[in-house]
């Protein structure tokens, strides 16, 4: 009964959802199914067998694609183009051989032959580099047709606009379509990173300061900088952009005005990147407290943003600014001559050079005020403010002759030329390392003269290889005398540096902030204490060898000869050990 049904039976779904005992049934060692059901199996099979098929088919097209293009990308390599990278990731090396650099920095490729680890180059260093760090550029063209010279130049981790630059991993394009790429790519990372800015400000920024009890005016300034005002900038930047974007013909669309209009206003980032240092630390200082983790945790959940802590987005910004050169060298490659965006965008190209290369060397001399207040502190007979009240960097110092008016006699002084201010030392005779302070000229309050070499009128004295400091309030004049001509050129073109330097400061609003000054004094008054108490340990111990040194020879006269031999070689070995200390100290 249960056979003839399986076999003629017309059977629906419910039932068989209900009896699936029905279509089967046990007949000794065989099992009989229906012929229904063979052919359902047979088209599963089938169809399984397809998919089966297919997707093994494209695992083979894709590692086809991905040999062909590691086979180009060494050829290109190996037949002596030059492939560049640029890098995604900061990379901290942990060995000798490894090549460090910061995310944005672009990186010769020379050898590709390990899929996971690369040999490339920055400026003059090699060294190895993880390949996931890295993004090849999009692109770049195949120059194997193009002669040596041709090829592209990386210098101080930019590209040189003049020249090609090959890439690989797409196929030839024309200028159009590639100059189309990277505006896209321009207004992508530009809207990408007004949403950063957007959520540091309303994410982070505005919680903290509903937050009174855990954070107070002067952390949030250290911490966020001046944050809404790059986020205003920004706003107004995009929206000129999205004005001269060419949705149908992105090539044509000239972006170069809008940098070149704006070039003032890029400026603000040097605040912010002065101040990036000091905001990690106080950030550092705060997650130690586990009520500051969960808080900006929450913060972030809240704004509904990435999975970054929050350092990582206070660390855009500085990322940002650098990038500006490196997109906008990729654009003027890809630009024509005889297109009206090329003049722009040659010109926005320096002004962005020139902008990221002012702000590092803002950086670089917030980073050395722990070395200028030091060595005010060595400075003994200190008087009147503080260096870094004023100035921020050493441009040059030595030694001259110096005749002031009212006494019109020569002393020898060693000068040293801050921003803003000369300041005089006078050397001490027996121990010529200890400077004891003198005095201070106010760059600002003078201008710098050449004198020439003979009779002064002023001073009525013969100088030789002298320049002179009048002030332009009064009728005061200082002299100085250099040994050598070339010495005279030096500080005069010391001078000329520092005005430029001043200018360049008040231009972008460039100064110190309280809080850089209190960390440089903490590590002045730290670096102080140690010195003091390794002074008074080598007091003490030099008091105890006196001692020895003493009780030594007073018994060498009551002593016989034997003993006296032996006291003597007892204070070799102290004197020894006395000096091997102090050297080590």
């Amino acid at each position: 009964m249960s056979t003839l049904f399986i076999h003629d039976a017309k059977i629906n779904r419910k039932d068989l959802m209900s009896h699936p005992s029905m279509f089967v049934k046990d007949c000794a060692a065989d099992k009989l199914t229906s012929p229904g059901d063979s052919m359902k199996e047979e088209r599963l099979s089938l169809h399984i067998c397809l998919l089966l098929s297919i997707y093994i088919t494209l695992t083979h097209v894709i590692i086809l694609i991905y040999c062909f293009s590691l086979l180009h990308f060494l050829q290109l390599i190996s037949g002596g183009s030059i492939v560049n990278a640029e890098a995604v990731w900061d990379h901290v090396t942990m060995a000798d051989r490894e090549l460090a650099f910061k995310a944005g920095d672009v990186i010769k490729v020379l050898d590709a032959s390990n899929k996971d680890w690369w040999w490339g180059q920055i400026d003059e260093e090699e060294g190895w580099f993880p390949a996931s760090f890295v993004r090849l550029w999009v692109n770049q063209e195949d120059g194997g047709a193009e002669p040596a010279e041709g090829t592209s130049e990386v210098q101080n981790g930019h590209l040189d606009p003049t020249n090609d630059c090959l890439c690989l991993g797409s196929p030839l394009q024309n200028r159009d379509q590639m100059r189309a790429n990277v505006i896209n790519e321009i207004m992508s990372t530009e809207r990408h990173y007004i949403k950063h800015l957007k959520d540091i400000c309303e994410g982070y920024l505005r919680q903290c300061r509903k937050r009174v009890d855990m954070f107070n005016d002067d952390q949030l300034k250290v911490i966020f900088g001046n944050i809404e005002d790059i986020y205003r900038f920004q706003m107004g930047f995009v929206r000129d952009l999205e004005k001269q974007y060419n949705t149908e013909e992105p090539h044509l669309s000239e972006i170069g005005p809008c940098f070149l209009e704006h070039q003032d206003g890029f400026w603000i980032y040097s605040e912010y990147c002065n101040n990036h240092l000091d905001a990690c630390m106080e950030l550092s200082k705060l997650m130690r407290d586990g009520r500051y983790q969960h808080f900006f945790e929450a913060c972030r959940l809240l704004q509904q943003m990435i999975d970054i802590a929050i350092d990582g987005f206070l660390l855009t910004p500085v990322q940002k600014i650098c990038k500006y050169p490196l997109q906008l060298a990729e654009l003027l490659k890809y630009t024509a001559q005889e297109h009206s965006d090329y003049r722009y965008v040659a010109a926005a190209l320096a002004v962005m050079r020139n902008v990221t290369q002012q702000i590092n060397e803002r950086k670089r001399r917030l980073e050395n005020i722990d070395k200028i207040a030091q060595w005010q502190a060595s400075v003994l007979d200190w008087e009147g403010d503080d260096i870094l009240d004023r100035s921020s960097e050493l441009i040059y110092t030595g030694e001259l002759s110096w005749i002031y008016q009212p006494y019109g006699r020569s002393q020898q002084r060693v000068f040293f030329l801050f921003d803003h201010q000369l300041v005089l030392c006078k050397k001490d005779l027996i121990r010529r390392d200890i400077l004891y302070y003198k005095g201070r000229i106010d760059m600002d309050r003078y201008e710098v003269r050449d004198a020439i070499d003979g009779r002064d009128d002023d001073f009525n004295v013969s100088v030789k290889n002298a320049f002179k400091l009048c002030n332009k309030d009064s009728e005061e004049i200082h002299i100085f005398l250099a040994k050598k001509p070339e010495e005279k050129i030096r500080w005069l073109r010391a001078f000329h540096e520092e005005r430029k330097m001043v200018q360049e400061d008040e231009k972008i609003g460039f100064e110190i902030s309280e809080y850089q000054k209190r960390q440089a004094a903490m590590t002045v008054r730290k670096v102080t204490k140690q010195k003091g108490e390794a002074t008074r340990r080598y007091q003490v111990i030099s008091l105890f060898f006196s001692s020895l040194v003493c009780s030594v020879f007073s018994s060498l006269f009551t002593l016989p000869l034997p003993c006296s031999f032996f006291y003597l070689i007892f204070f070799a070995f102290y004197t020894f050990s006395k000096h091997t200390y102090f050297y080590c100290l």
